[in-house]
């Protein structure tokens, strides 16, 4: 994949769980802020920038990390924007408001 910076949207949607959903999305927030990736947190999603594979990876964390907590199910919701020649930033899109 090219070396450019992308963004992507993640939503974590906990199913059927021991715990309240609430609780699972802390959770996977916390590993986004630990990522060191540039994010946003917003009602029903989380935006990430960074390069494809940090982002491809830190989404594998998530998951990884509920599957070993022992979430019972989840869903997760993931819209990616690339742009072939440059970076394409969570600045450049919201900039304006």
């Amino acid at each position: 994949m090219h070396p450019y910076i992308i963004n992507a949207s993640v939503q974590i949607v906990p199913i059927g769980t021991k715990k309240h959903p609430y609780v699972w999305v802390d959770e996977a927030i916390s590993i986004i802020q630990q990522s060191g990736l540039k994010y946003t947190v917003g009602a029903f999603g989380t935006d990430i920038e960074g390069s494809y594979k940090e982002v491809m990876k830190l989404i594998e964390d998530i998951n990884e990390y509920l599957y070993q907590q022992a979430c019972e199910e989840w869903i997760v919701n993931c819209q990616i924007q690339f742009r072939a020649g440059s970076d394409i930033t969570i600045e450049e899109k919201t900039n304006k408001y």
